[in-house]
């Protein structure tokens, strides 16, 4: 258990130092699966990790900016986090204990990219103009701010693009593969064009474990939950509240844990 991934936080760190604290032996990293939200740098409030030695990688969920540019900024900005800034893994692929590691942060976006339709918008750079048209009720800053707001949070086909051409063994991601009834298949596909046998997401405050007859396996991470890479639960965070996803469209949902 060298590496393990953490579901959506929301603040409640608590779990994580409670769940830490019965572990025999320590982690050497931890992936956290977005919806963190930030309230302080996250060299801060991921202190019950990094104060163990446990290095930090992370992707961003689509709550990472409910608080507005100063939360996405205790997250996002190297400035504020020389101890985890190394660690963002959105649209990159690194080595983390002997994968490769691909990240995807962020939820499909209608605006942007609902992920099962062609994208709305391709590239960052377009994104201005595709308001100004679409938007015209919106003033100059109010543009701006959407901009930014879609920019940090959306899945955008450029980043998508860009992992589709490299290699990784696993991918992470915020939004979920079709495994759930809510996911996108789209990020399925990502998955098998980079080789990847294995997705880790969070988002939907499941915990469960789905293979495809390919081979593809999908671990869902619940809010706060540990979960290592074969499946197993390292610790429990929030209660399960959402439905469990279910079996069908080529997926057998092999583990849920309640």
């Amino acid at each position: 258990m060298s590496l393990i991934f953490i579901g959506d936080i929301h603040q409640n760190w608590h779990h994580v130092e409670r769940g830490l604290s019965t572990l025999p032996n320590t982690p050497k990293a931890a992936i956290l699966l977005g919806d963190i939200e930030c309230t302080a740098p996250l060299d801060q409030v991921a202190a019950p990790l990094l104060d163990r030695g446990i290095e930090v990688f992370w992707i961003h969920g689509n709550h990472d900016y409910d608080g507005g540019t100063e939360m996405w900024s205790n997250l996002a900005d190297p400035a504020c986090n020389p101890r985890t800034s190394h660690g963002a893994l959105h649209g990159r692929v690194m080595e983390i204990a002997g994968m490769r590691v691909a990240g995807l942060g962020g939820t499909f976006e209608s605006q942007v990219w609902s992920g099962n339709a062609r994208p709305r918008v391709h590239r960052r750079a377009d994104l201005p103009a595709a308001l100004a048209a679409s938007r015209p009720d919106l003033g100059p800053a109010q543009a701006a701010a959407s901009a930014h707001i879609l920019g940090a949070t959306a899945i955008w086909p450029e980043d998508f693009d860009a992992l589709s051409s490299q290699k990784a063994d696993v991918l992470i991601t915020h939004e979920a593969p079709s495994s759930h009834p809510a996911g996108v298949r789209a990020l399925d596909q990502l998955a098998r064009a980079m080789g990847a046998q294995l997705i880790v997401h969070g988002h939907h405050h499941i915990t469960s474990h789905a293979k495809a007859g390919d081979g593809l396996r999908v671990l869902s991470v619940g809010d706060a939950w540990a979960v290592a890479a074969d499946g197993a639960v390292v610790w429990r965070g929030e209660k399960r509240r959402r439905p469990l996803p279910r079996r069908g469209d080529g997926w057998d949902v092999a583990f849920v844990a309640a």
